[in-house]
């Protein structure tokens, strides 16, 4: 079996977005910044969207159906990045931080 023969197996996509999946949960959980916590967010849609492709590809009778699940998971992605940009531009010019704990102050 050679490199390029790979890509013709489904457990090779899903592999790889498990250890999207994986990364994205590990960097959730153990990252102190609120950017890492928002690429390891990113990496988690990443994860989904090709599980969508993947699926999609291999299983579907019509394959445009996880393409059009695969957008809209790219729109909510984009729209997730610029509402957690602007919050931590507005933390940031409050706290002068961007980490985690230093804005514990705004639990309600």
């Amino acid at each position: 079996m050679s490199i390029l023969n790979l890509s013709n197996f489904l457990e090779v996509y899903l592999v790889i977005a498990a250890l999207l999946f994986g990364i994205g949960i590990f960097g959730m959980l153990y990252q102190r910044t609120m950017i890492g916590m928002l690429i390891s967010s990113e990496l988690i849609l990443a994860a989904a969207s090709l599980n969508f492709m993947a699926f999609s590809r291999f299983l579907a009778s019509d394959p445009t159906t996880g393409q059009i699940f695969t957008l809209f998971i790219m729109g909510i992605a984009a729209a997730e990045a610029a509402i957690a940009l602007s919050i931590i531009i507005a933390v940031y010019r409050n706290y002068k931080s961007i980490d985690t704990e230093d804005v514990a102050s705004l639990q309600g």
